[in-house]
């Protein structure tokens, strides 16, 4: 027969499949190189909550200090090794995550990892993107508000404290806003209504009054909101102005 000569390839088909068919669920997805556990939003913000398990971002360290997921911390993906260690001294293994769902440094950390022996690892593949769709605010450091001070003309900087207390210095160009006034701000032209991806920096007597103004904000579609983890005294001693 003609289709006799497709039986031996077929025979090493078969035999593959058997092969992968026979192997537990997540040997068969080490088998094909799918290093660690793809996680949910919700499943990030209940590891965020307990404090148990490392949440790392491997990203740059500007692009961390610009904006990351709230408690997290910062190790670029080339320093593997510090990964590593930090895998082996938690129990709960790692949590990766990167700039989203087409983002590949955290599937090549997680590879890199599995390599030295860490396989309690834990993907946040949705990464700040989508952390950010889903109405969750971000937060940035003393020197990515400084990088956003210098270099984005167009973003909008808010002094969540008090009038008495804007009035008495701010960050120049500043505006001076509380959560109950977000309605109002939005027709008065405070914020930027008409361009919601515009970014917004929230600052405040601490970081905590920043926070809360600015999941507020990303609560009104502000997506590109985030709040300094510093109070404004700290940043005032930074001498940006």
């Amino acid at each position: 027969m003609k289709n006799n000569r497709w039986l031996p390839l077929l025979a090493v088909v078969v035999s593959c499949l058997g092969v992968f068919a026979g192997l537990p669920a997540a040997e068969a997805q080490q088998k094909a190189g799918a290093r660690g556990t793809e996680i949910s939003t919700n499943e990030v913000k209940q590891i965020l909550f307990e404090g148990n398990i490392p949440v790392i971002d491997v990203r740059p360290e500007k692009e961390y200090a610009v904006s990351h997921i709230p408690g997290s911390t910062n190790i670029f993906e080339t320093e593997v090794d510090r990964m590593n260690r930090l895998c082996a001294s938690e129990a709960g293994g790692v949590v990766l995550y990167c700039n989203g769902p087409y983002c590949h440094k955290t599937l090549r950390v997680a590879e890199s990892l599995y390599g030295k022996g860490c396989t309690n690892i834990k993907k946040y593949q949705d990464g700040l993107p989508v952390w950010r769709a889903l109405g969750n605010t971000a937060e940035s450091t003393i020197s990515g508000f400084k990088r956003i001070y210098l270099l984005d003309k167009t973003a909008v900087l808010i002094d969540a404290r008090s009038k008495e207390e804007f009035a008495a210095g701010s960050v120049p160009g500043a505006i001076n806003l509380r959560a109950d006034e977000i309605e109002a701000a939005n027709n008065d032209g405070r914020l930027p209504y008409t361009d919601h991806g515009t970014r917004v920096i929230v600052f405040g007597a601490d970081a905590g009054q920043a926070r809360q103004l600015a999941e507020a904000l990303s609560h009104r579609a502000y997506w590109n909101s985030s709040y300094l983890a510093a109070t404004y005294d700290e940043l005032k001693k930074a001498g940006l102005w």
